[in-house]
């Protein structure tokens, strides 16, 4: 594994975040507190744009997706059914020496090491492990972290009391989905989509904004039919090839057509909003890493200055979204452990199963028979027993015939911070000019794509002290400011004014100067527009001004 290349660019950047407004150390006038973020004036814009269109996307401009907005803070009963109390845990070990604490797999990694993991899944150090700290071999046995934050919800701080800040917004979907199913008239397929604060207590968070310990994500649950319903009804099941758009859905797409769509669904959002697919990596997780109840997972990758790069110099990137096929597992384990059923009924499947002959139905049967005792093996509770579970997999596979199944789901899961981080690492960009003298000036631009730059013109007088010029500047930003994010300016030089907004990422800037007022009678109500990743300019008439710039910020 070739070094880390060095995080000179990474350090500019957070400069410029800070200085401009972006992202703000938490807590930062009290020394600040690890793995918190806020979000300055232009960053809370550029992260509301991104939300939006990720709902607008996902649910607005789709009939077959419905939204939610959930609590913080549910029934600790949902954890333990996900399996977050019992297994959503990190390796962890301490130095001896400093009592520095670290994540053991990512101490190993920095290393060019891997973390052990023993047949029992106990993990251990591999030989020559040190502290990054302070170079010391003294380290503990990596041991389990439960990631969550407990609470307590009530005046008494007891076992009986206790609660936990959501790790994920995903489960709240899955508790909700008979209510939305219901309330919204979907059916499947059809998905939930919700954007929420999500909590992880890392032990070591790092790389800025990228891993934190208070972060937002955007989830879509995208419910479908089993493939056994799907070539119950129609005959078979289509698959598409693992690259490339598969087109519009199919009523006979099975869970891999479902999953390749979602995935490149997912990179046309990223390219809509300025990340190219040169600019994206993607892994397909191996068997070995997949969790035991998906079928599938694509990880969606940004090349982030800090991503790594290996022994030929190449970077594949770090994740921004990962896009699972998750079985039935999910509604499956709530519905065992809540006492409420989880499924749905099909008419259409009920309907085309007794039309089936009896080997195909017997097939089919089968197929679905297995997965569901396999999904229940693997979930078994300590006092299930074979007989049990065997009964509960025939039942589940009795119920094809009556038109009735657990849905099973893709779940595109984008976490919105690392996006944001992606975006402005992507707008980066500097230049060096120099001037006659000799002197040697670097220049600052944000190129965000005008979607998500946090504001989207700049209105500008060409001199703050000629009133006629600011009375007409004022009555311009007041046309826009229903429309979009405008910012009024009219403090120093033009040029000065200009490079204020570009290292903003401001795409537009409208200059209103002495021919706006008539000294040229042909350019009389018109404006000087100013683009700004090029500097070109040209005049337009304020009158066709709101309608041209929607036509390019939206």
């Amino acid at each position: 594994m070739a070094e880390p290349k060095e995080n000179l660019q990474m350090e500019k950047i957070v400069s410029l975040c800070k200085r401009r407004g972006f992202i703000f150390q938490s807590s930062e006038i009290y020394g600040g507190i690890n793995g918190f973020w806020d979000y300055g004036p232009l960053g809370a814009e550029l992260k509301r744009n991104v939300k939006e269109l990720w709902w607008n996307t996902m649910t607005r401009q789709r009939d077959d997706v419905a939204g939610l907005e959930a609590t913080i803070i549910m029934s600790p009963a949902i954890w333990k059914a996900s399996g977050h109390v019992d297994t959503f845990s990190d390796p962890m070990c301490d130095c001896k020496k400093c009592k520095k604490r670290h994540r053991a797999d990512q101490l190993c990694e920095d290393q060019g090491l891997t973390l052990i993991k023993n047949a029992d899944g106990k993990f251990a150090l591999p030989e020559g492990t040190k502290c990054t700290n302070c170079d010391s071999k003294e380290l503990t046995e990596p041991r389990p972290f439960n990631l969550m934050f407990k609470t307590y919800v009530g005046p008494v701080e007891s076992e009986d009391n206790v609660a936990y800040l959501r790790p994920e917004t995903a489960q709240a979907i899955f508790a909700q989905f008979k209510n939305v199913l219901e309330t919204s008239r979907q059916k499947v397929p059809f998905g939930i989509g919700q954007i929420g604060k999500a909590f992880r207590n890392e032990v070591t968070p790092r790389n800025y904004t990228f891993r934190s310990r208070e972060f937002e994500q955007m989830e879509l649950e995208f419910f479908i039919k089993p493939d056994e319903a799907i070539e119950a009804i129609h005959g078979s099941v289509v698959t598409v090839p693992e690259t490339g758009h598969p087109g519009e859905p199919q009523p006979n797409w099975g869970w891999q057509a479902w999953h390749q769509y979602w995935v490149e669904e997912r990179v046309r959002f990223y390219e809509n909003i300025g990340l190219s697919r040169e600019t994206l990596g993607f892994h397909r997780q191996t068997p070995a890493e997949l969790a035991h109840y998906a079928r599938a997972c694509t990880d969606i990758l940004f090349k982030f200055p800090f991503s790594k790069q290996d022994e030929n110099g190449n970077v594949a990137g770090d994740e921004l979204e990962g896009i699972a096929a998750r079985s039935d597992f999910d509604l499956s384990q709530h519905a065992r452990f809540s006492g409420k059923p989880m499924g749905v009924f099909d008419d259409e499947l009920r309907q085309a199963w007794a039309k089936l002959p009896k080997e195909k139905q017997d097939d089919l049967w089968r197929r679905y028979y297995e997965n569901r005792k396999n999904y229940l093996t693997k979930s078994a509770k300590p006092d299930e027993t074979a007989e049990q579970i065997q009964k509960q997999a025939t039942d589940d596979a009795n119920g094809l015939a009556k038109g009735q199944y657990i849905p099973h789901v893709i779940e595109p899961s984008a976490g919105v911070d690392r996006l944001i981080l992606a975006l402005i690492a992507n707008a980066y960009t500097e230049t060096t000019k120099t001037d006659d003298k000799g002197k040697s000036e670097t220049i600052y631009t944000m190129k965000f794509h005008p979607r998500v730059a946090p504001i989207k013109v700049g209105v500008l007088p060409l001199l703050k002290n000629k009133p006629d010029l600011v009375k007409k500047a004022l009555a311009v930003r007041d046309l826009l400011r229903p429309w979009m994010n405008v910012y009024y300016d009219d403090g120093g030089s033009i040029g000065k004014r200009y490079a204020r907004q570009d290292e903003a990422g401001t795409p537009f800037c409208v200059t209103i100067d002495f021919d706006t007022l008539g000294e040229k009678p042909e350019l009389l109500d018109t404006v000087t527009l100013r683009y700004r990743d090029d500097g070109r300019q040209e005049r337009l008439k304020i009158s066709e001004l709101r309608d041209w710039l929607l036509a390019r910020v939206r």
